[in-house]
């Protein structure tokens, strides 16, 4: 077997490329983003998202393994999203892993998208230990989960809608700040104050999110406020969002009592989620995981990483593009 797995990650408007050894160490690794060309649009454009993905992946391909210097000799398999996300996006890296397999004498692993965000956390150090509570909070998803090993995942609660990085975008929106939402609603947070008090959606409910009544509820302030100030509505949004999220963690740790907690997805870039999390494990006596922030968004790494797991576990998946693949299917 080869020393080095190749991981290609095109589940939505990124197309990501990378190299990683089973100890996690990335090779080399690039990503192209897509937010040129979707900012018109004020989101994802499926079509144009798919297009983007089929000129830009072989050429990515060839400037990782030469930057590596890595041949398909050197490689134990490919591991590629396949699902959840755009139909048309995973169709692109997927076809494109299978062409490379067969081309190359190589597997092919088809990997869940959600479990590659959870091994994100041990690129380049190993950080998570079992048993462990992962909040995954990004532009698509939004869970909650309980996983006591590489090989069980409980899935305790998801969102009934919105993700809370799809509100963090649309608030951004709102409040003319343009793509990506997140981190400019973070900075623009940070010199304001929370002094709006918006809804906190189902703070009390079980583990379920819900975050479209809080998006709806921003852009109604700014609409029947005319001295509205941006700072503190990103500041009063963003304490709105950390309160629910961290009370739901905290709720989750006194109810499962893990090692760790892991945080992780783009949002997790968030300089205020990783305080507050932060706080609940020095006040719980949990360890916390955070990936590197370079880590926290769609990459490659993470999905080539998940694909030596899947190796260790034999878990043999199909190369169908699965666009609602949940968590607790492989």
């Amino acid at each position: 077997m080869g020393n080095f797995m190749l991981g290609i990650e095109t589940s939505c408007d990124d197309t990501s490329i990378a190299l990683v050894d089973r100890r996690g160490n990335v090779e080399a690794i690039e990503t192209v983003s897509q937010y040129a060309i979707h900012s018109e649009f004020g989101g994802v454009y499926p079509e144009l998202a798919s297009r983007a993905h089929l000129e830009a992946i072989l050429p990515i391909i060839e400037s990782v393994m030469a930057k590596a210097k890595v041949t398909p000799l050197e490689l134990a398999g490919i591991g590629v999203t396949r699902g959840p996300g755009l139909m048309g996006s995973l169709l692109v890296g997927l076809s494109t892993a299978q062409a490379l397999g067969m081309a190359w004498s190589v597997p092919v692993y088809g990997v869940n998208h959600l479990r590659g965000h959870i091994c994100s956390v041990d690129l380049e150090v190993k950080r998570l230990d079992y048993p462990a509570i992962v909040l995954l909070i990004s532009g698509g998803h939004t869970l909650l989960a309980h996983v006591t090993s590489k090989e069980t995942y409980e899935l305790m609660g998801t969102t009934r809608d919105d993700s809370v990085g799809e509100c963090y975008d649309k608030v951004a929106r709102t409040l003319g700040l343009g793509m990506p939402g997140g981190p400019a609603i973070d900075r623009l947070a940070a010199t304001g104050e929370p002094k709006i008090k918006f809804p906190r959606p189902m703070i009390k409910s079980g583990y379920e999110f819900s975050f479209s009544g809080l998006k709806s509820s921003v852009a109604r302030h700014v609409e029947t406020h005319k001295d509205w100030d941006a700072s503190d509505v990103a500041a009063s949004f963003v304490e709105a969002c950390v309160d629910v999220l961290s009370s739901k963690v905290l709720n989750a740790i006194w109810d499962k009592k893990p090692k760790t907690l892991a945080v992780v997805g783009g949002v997790a870039a968030s300089p205020q989620v990783r305080a507050r999390m932060q706080g609940i494990c020095d006040e719980t006596g949990v360890t916390l995981c955070l990936p590197p922030i370079k880590w926290s968004t769609d990459n490659a790494g993470m999905i080539a990483m998940a694909a030596w797991d899947y190796i260790d576990q034999g878990i043999v998946t199909d190369l169908e593009p699965s666009p609602n693949l949940r968590l607790d299917q492989a």
